[in-house]
């Protein structure tokens, strides 16, 4: 077991900031927290070199639109990272939501189909993520799902926890021990859940709108050790704190060639194809903040300035 971080005075001074944010958030209500966080996010969003980091990114996937609709989408982007924040802090909301099947949740059939199987679903960091999560935790309770630790040991405590509280019980930090506990999942007949649009540099350098960027390949290997379907998942806004939650029919794999590099490289590839064509139908509820590709492809692509 990885031995866990002190806690320091930074950590608690953090802890006490945050749970001042979320506390606040919280007395808000959640439509009002929803607004609130798409106001305040892009307004300080700009002191941050994130802000720029959006703009290239959306700039090289873009090259034919205007300077003002990649802008328009930046924006819309951080509204979105805001009513997250916003609504965070009001997920067992949105599990009443799913409960009164007030989220449009399309395609849920094909979960129910692989239960009590080895199944591998992906997803991608589309608008509130948390909402798409939650369905699927909602309809496969025993789903493992892996999630990338909060530095701060106190907040990633509350953050885990308020997951559990909408169905993720079993949440796997990624790394090793991680990993582990996704492969006893998989033996025992269990899906497990992973995101696959970040950066992964043990990964596959792989194309997302024409230029490569490290992908992670771990799920795509784990279906194919295990024959398991590769199912991706995805969320859209449709306004205000109304969604609708795709399941997708699974992505093609060469189940017959499972230890062939180009096996594995041509799963990724669609993966990411799928991750694109996301994009594409909603650009402004992607995260585009994230250092996706390297500064390469930016120069590359000319928007290095």
């Amino acid at each position: 077991m990885a031995k866990p971080k002190p806690l320091n005075l930074m950590f608690r001074l953090e802890a006490l900031a945050w749970n001042a944010y979320v506390g606040a958030l919280g007395a808000l209500g959640l439509e009002r927290a929803s607004r609130w966080g798409a106001a305040i996010v892009p307004a300080v969003a700009p002191l941050t070199s994130a802000w720029k980091t959006a703009l290239r990114n959306i700039e090289m996937s873009f090259p034919d639109e205007s300077d003002d609709w990649r802008r328009a989408v930046r924006k819309e982007s951080f509204q979105e990272l805001g009513r997250m924040s916003g609504e965070f802090p009001h997920m067992d909301k949105y599990l009443e939501k799913f409960r009164r099947g007030e989220i449009v949740y399309e395609g849920r059939e094909i979960i129910e189909a692989h239960l009590g199987k080895p199944v591998v679903y992906i997803g991608g960091h589309f608008t509130n993520w948390e909402v798409t999560s939650l369905c699927l935790a909602q309809t496969d309770p025993n789903c493992h799902f892996t999630y990338r630790p909060a530095n701060n040991p106190i907040i990633d405590k509350y953050i885990v926890e308020t997951r559990a509280k909408f169905g993720l019980t079993l949440q796997a930090a990624k790394g090793k021990e991680g990993g582990m506990g996704l492969l006893r999942s998989l033996k025992k007949g269990r899906g497990v859940a992973l995101m696959n649009d970040q950066k992964y540099n043990a990964g596959l350098a792989v194309p997302l709108f024409g230029y490569d960027c490290m992908t992670a390949d771990g799920p795509t290997r784990l279906a194919l050790k295990f024959k398991a379907p590769l199912i991706p998942l995805s969320g859209r806004r449709i306004e205000g704190t109304r969604f609708h939650v795709r399941v997708h029919e699974p992505i093609l794999l060469e189940y017959d060639r499972p230890d062939d590099e180009a096996t594995v490289y041509a799963g990724v590839k669609r993966i990411n194809e799928f991750i694109e064509a996301r994009i594409r139908e909603a650009p402004g509820q992607w995260f585009w903040a994230h250092r996706r590709w390297p500064k390469e492809a930016w120069m590359k692509a000319g928007v290095m300035r």
